[in-house]
């Protein structure tokens, strides 16, 4: 189970039924990484000039991106530590920024759905999340690659969606 503490940082309208399925995706992620705990994520939808502040800020990089991604794991341990627990022994996995203004255009740039853009960006983001990176690492990025699909795929959210 994931449980998000969500925030909307626009004024676009971000429905339940958008967070459910952003839920859905988060949870198969952890599936196929075969995580045996439930897990609390913060999800902050922001626009090109707040993931620009964000990163500039923690990565001293001065524009915007898609999505970024803050751990508060470190994984590879055999036990989690107690924490990094809520009150609910929910674990507190880390949390994901995503700028709703370039998901759109990377949407139209790639002939798929917001919708589909969205839940590539949330699987993306759930692997940093669990520990994988791809930056200057062929051999996690092929994973990333192949899992982040394989959970798109599972959900039927594919590039065809046009919605």
């Amino acid at each position: 189970m994931v449980e998000f503490i969500f925030e909307n940082e626009t004024s676009e309208e971000f429905t339940e039924a958008q967070l459910e399925e952003l839920k859905r995706v988060a949870e198969t992620v952890m599936e196929g990484e075969e995580c045996n705990f439930d897990a609390e994520i913060s999800l902050t939808i922001t626009d090109n000039d707040g993931i620009h502040a964000i990163n500039k800020e923690y990565r001293g990089i001065a524009r915007p991106t898609d999505v970024l991604s803050f751990p508060m794991l470190e994984f590879g341990e055999d036990e989690i530590d107690a924490e990094f627990e809520t009150e609910d022994g929910l674990v507190m996995l880390g949390d994901i920024v995503i700028s709703i203004e370039r998901a759109r255009e990377q949407a139209e740039e790639f002939g798929h759905s917001l919708r589909r853009e969205l839940a590539f960006l949330t699987a993306h983001s759930m692997l940093h999340l669990l520990g994988w990176d791809h930056v200057d690492d062929p051999v996690g990025e092929a994973y990333m690659i192949e899992k982040q699909n394989k959970a798109l795929n599972k959900l039927g959210i594919t590039r065809e969606i046009h919605e």
